[in-house]
């Protein structure tokens, strides 16, 4: 399991989720919404950064809520 930083565009929030494989630019996600129902979300962007305690590098994806 890999964990995965979420930042959502469409209610500019931020939270850890944890995926089999991190996904890619153009795909589309399940996460819950803010109201605790599922809903699809696009994936925008992709990056790395490198963690705080070096030699890790954490991975942060950017979605919007399929319209």
């Amino acid at each position: 399991m890999v964990e995965v930083e979420v930042q959502n565009e469409s209610d500019q929030t931020q939270k850890k989720v944890q995926f089999i494989a991190v996904p890619r630019i153009g795909e589309g996600v399940r996460l819950i919404d803010e109201r605790g129902f599922k809903a699809s979300y696009d994936v925008l962007d992709v990056w790395y950064q490198e963690a705080e305690f070096g030699g890790v590098w954490t991975p942060y994806i950017h979605v919007r809520k399929t319209p």
